[in-house]
């Protein structure tokens, strides 16, 4: 964040941080898009993608420990080569991230999000990645390493995971399955985001890493706030929490990036 970490900023951070925190808890999905998106409308595009790799990871831990040891080894077996290609990816993604002009970068990120919220909404389908997972080619190996690195490489540039997400959601897995293979499949490429973020100097001071290692702590009650609320609330009015937030954060991307206020 090149712009001064003030008692009003922090608050904001630590703000955002719970609020996606609490809708992943909550919906199994959500605190990588919303979080960065929240965050980029008020820091640097591309700083808001690296301040929140810490506190992802952080997340993912937490909602990992869901899984039971053996569904943690059979998952981990079974989506190895996506899990694999996207790591590729992701590195890529990152490599780029840096060169990326702001005001087009808000513009993208805000598309993703509302294509990401119309595709939810079965508006428009997303990129026919539930299709293709359920297709026997796009379950395959080969499937996965293709999904992973594409997939991958749209993360690692942005933090958004929606492909992915949407291609394990045709596996057709337990709702408490699901989360914990999305984070499992999120803790591994956040694990080596970290390393790399530093080793390609994204991170724009020591104020901003100290800022993210600590961002975790809200980013985790968030999650243990949320999941005590998952068994109390409908899933309808999960995914409307969910989706009428992104919509909100989306159109705000796209017109600040196209310098509408």
């Amino acid at each position: 964040m090149t712009a001064a970490l003030t008692p009003t900023l922090i608050a904001i951070v630590t703000l955002v941080v719970l609020v996606a925190g609490a809708t992943n808890g909550l919906a199994g999905f959500g605190f990588a898009v919303v979080g960065t998106m929240v965050l980029a409308t008020v820091v640097e595009p591309a700083t808001a993608v690296v301040f929140m790799i810490v506190p992802i990871l952080a997340v993912n831990v937490s909602l990992v420990r869901d899984l039971t040891r053996e569904e943690l080894r059979t998952c981990s077996q079974r989506f190895a080569p996506l899990i694999g290609a996207a790591l590729v990816g992701t590195v890529v993604g990152m490599a780029v991230l840096d060169s990326l002009p702001e005001a087009p970068l808000r513009v993208g990120l805000g598309v993703l999000t509302l294509g990401f919220v119309a595709s939810a909404q079965r508006v428009v389908p997303l990129p026919g990645l539930d299709a293709v997972g359920r297709a026997e080619l796009g379950r395959s190996s080969v499937g996965m390493v293709g999904v992973g690195a594409i997939s991958g490489l749209l993360f690692g540039g942005t933090n958004v995971g929606v492909q992915l997400i949407a291609y394990l959601r045709s596996f057709d897995l337990s709702h408490g399955l699901f989360v914990g293979v999305v984070a499992l499949v999120f803790l591994g490429l956040n694990g080596i985001r970290v390393g790399i973020a530093g080793a390609l100097g994204l991170y724009p001071s020591l104020a901003v890493v100290g800022a993210s290692v600590v961002a975790a702590v809200p980013a985790v009650a968030g999650v243990a706030v949320g999941k005590r609320l998952r068994t109390t609330v409908s899933e309808g009015a999960r995914r409307a929490v969910v989706l009428g937030l992104l919509t909100v954060v989306g159109v705000r991307l796209v017109t600040s990036g196209l310098g509408i206020v």
